[in-house]
């Protein structure tokens, strides 16, 4: 019974993820159509060990009426293996409970906080494993030294041709990487950007970090990636962490001391406050 139990709980929390679009906040809806067929797996498996539960209650039953009349008791063959059930069954409901019962919660500004808004490169990070990106992205880490050379060539072909780059769901990792990558080709050109505003310790009051969470495959390897953003004013008062601003500006360059390198920054023309997306996260578009 515990099985189906556990089985249809794993079928319903992946069709509510597709039916309220939270799977988005997961994966790389790239990748979204692995997650959908599994709906039908499972509910496959759901049927067929409901059909083994059945079956299989009617044998034990029968069975144990025969045990009784011939031997005048009855015994439970798993009484001394209750713990190992336990223990199993409950890894296995934990998620499926947390996840059809809890919000799906949204990163923002206090995730970054959490983590530390830093490279892992300037904090000696020994771990190899190890994939901190912050404002900038870099999928070199996907691709041989060719094919990133090539896609680099190509994105750098076709932002440089633009007068004003927005950087939207569909331009932001291919865009925001280029211009990091060549910032040199961009000065002076107007980008748009949109996201949430943070701001650390070593910012001026007219300084904010303007970010989006991206995702790359899936939740695991999420980044937080944005622009540093200077307004002519003091914005401390006007603006407040999580807050959502889409900014227009032209792109310069400036030596960011906490990264220790030359970072690019939007001056800005003008700036508009935005509702949070429906979906907030930016995914990575593969050529």
């Amino acid at each position: 019974m515990l099985r189906f139990i556990i089985l249809f709980g794993f079928t319903y929390f992946f069709m509510k993820l597709h039916a309220t679009g939270d799977i988005s906040k997961y994966i790389n809806m790239k990748y979204s159509y692995l997650s959908f067929t599994m709906i039908f797996i499972m509910a496959f498996l759901t049927f067929y060990q409901l059909i083994k539960w059945v079956r299989a209650g009617n044998k034990d039953h029968h069975h144990d009426h025969i045990h009784e009349q011939l031997h005048g008791h009855s015994h439970d063959h798993d009484e001394n293996t209750w713990y190992k059930k336990l223990l199993t069954y409950g890894l296995l409901i934990i998620p499926v409970a947390t996840g059809i019962f809890l919000p799906v919660a949204t990163l923002n500004s206090t995730i970054v906080k959490a983590k530390g808004f830093h490279f892992s490169e300037i904090d000696n990070d020994t771990d190899q494993y190890a994939n901190h990106q912050v404002l900038r992205p870099n999928s070199s880490l996907y691709y041989d030294t060719d094919q990133y050379a090539e896609m680099e060539n190509k994105d750098l072909k076709q932002y440089r041709g633009m007068s004003h780059i927005t950087l939207d769901d569909n331009h932001y990792f291919h865009g925001l990487e280029t211009i990091y990558n060549y910032p040199g080709n961009f000065i002076g050109k107007k980008v748009t950007i949109k996201g949430f505003v943070y701001r650390t310790d070593d910012l001026k009051a007219n300084q904010v970090f303007v970010l989006r969470f991206g995702i790359i495959h899936c939740i695991a390897d999420a980044g937080v990636y944005g622009m540093l953003i200077n307004f002519p004013n003091d914005m401390k008062k006007e603006l407040k962490e999580n807050d959502w601003i889409q900014v227009e500006g032209t792109l310069a360059t400036t030596y960011y001391q906490p990264f220790q390198e030359n970072i690019p920054y939007l001056k800005v023309t003008k700036y508009e406050s935005v509702p949070e997306p429906k979906d907030p996260y930016v995914y990575r578009q593969y050529n």
